[in-house]
């Protein structure tokens, strides 16, 4: 069966690096994923006489709130296990929206050249030059707060990272001789792009789409903390961070949690990150060789 799995991915499978990034991300799907099973409260029930109780291990901590309350009686565990649903759906979406928008953009571009190049890769610079939080602010504002516009925000705002990437790959992959011999024989550019340049920048794009998730949940986390992302009544662990700033000096844990949680999650994506940039490189450096 391994035989027909690519030499790269079977290399990424057994990396260390990615395996800790990998689990770490697969926790937070099950999490995710059993979110009604796995709280012990309801995500916005309110105890207004437990309020800003400390966690269990604590002076003054209950077992019935594992991780404790916040300001409003609201259980922390709970909102960092529902809040996991939105770091879920953001890593998977926005990276994977992101990479079409740009990947489609960087095969017309790179293959075609002349004057389509020229148009995107001029889009694609002026896209760049704008801060990416503050266009996202932007285009919240004209969107509207709810998770599928926080999606299609960060879509919006990185896919010109992918784009200028992947269009020096598909550059360098259309100069192939395999290419100009799919060329002379009269294959269409549809077929060429599809057959022999996209397999290509695959690696590439999922290099690029694992780094993407940390930029992803920290900027859908920095929407939610301005009040930006997604709705009220929906947990969130940037809400939470803003929620924990009122209490901080008397009761630290509700700021606390939810930082620990982004800042784990952006460790596991920089050792998913190295793990996929080692085995990438390392296949583009043979496949140069073996050019």
């Amino acid at each position: 069966m391994m035989a027909f799995i690519p030499a790269w991915l079977v290399s990424l499978i057994k990396d260390n690096n990615v395996l800790i990034g990998g689990g770490f991300f697969f926790l937070l799907l099950l999490a995710a994923i059993f979110a009604p099973e796995l709280a012990p409260h309801d995500p916005n029930e309110q105890d207004l006489f437990n309020v800003l109780i400390p966690p269990m291990w604590a002076e003054g901590g209950m077992a019935e709130f594992p991780l404790g309350t916040d300001s409003l009686g609201q259980c922390v565990l709970s909102r960092m296990i529902y809040g996991a649903q939105v770091v879920v759906i953001i890593a998977l979406t926005a990276p994977i929206g992101a990479a079409i928008v740009g990947s489609i953009l960087a095969l017309i571009g790179g293959y075609f050249g002349g004057r389509i190049d020229w148009v995107i890769n001029r889009i694609v610079e002026t896209w760049l030059s704008f801060p990416a939080v503050v266009m996202a602010l932007i285009l919240m504002i004209a969107l509207s707060p709810g998770l599928h516009n926080v999606i299609l925000a960060i879509v919006l705002v990185d896919w010109a990272r992918f784009c200028k990437v992947l269009r020096a790959d598909v550059m360098v992959l259309r100069r192939r001789d395999y290419v100009a011999a799919a060329q002379i024989t009269g294959a269409r550019p549809l077929g060429i792009i599809l057959r022999d340049i996209l397999p290509g920048i695959v690696p590439s794009m999922i290099s690029l789409m694992v780094l993407e998730i940390s930029i992803a949940v920290v900027a859908e986390s920095t929407l939610s903390f301005v009040g930006m992302s997604v709705e009220p009544d929906v947990a969130s662990w940037g809400g939470m961070i803003a929620d924990g700033l009122n209490s901080m000096y008397s009761s630290p844990y509700p700021l606390l949690i939810p930082m620990v949680a982004m800042i784990l999650t952006v460790l596991a994506t920089t050792f998913l990150g190295q793990g996929v940039r080692q085995v990438v490189d390392t296949h583009l450096s043979e496949r140069t060789q073996g050019a």
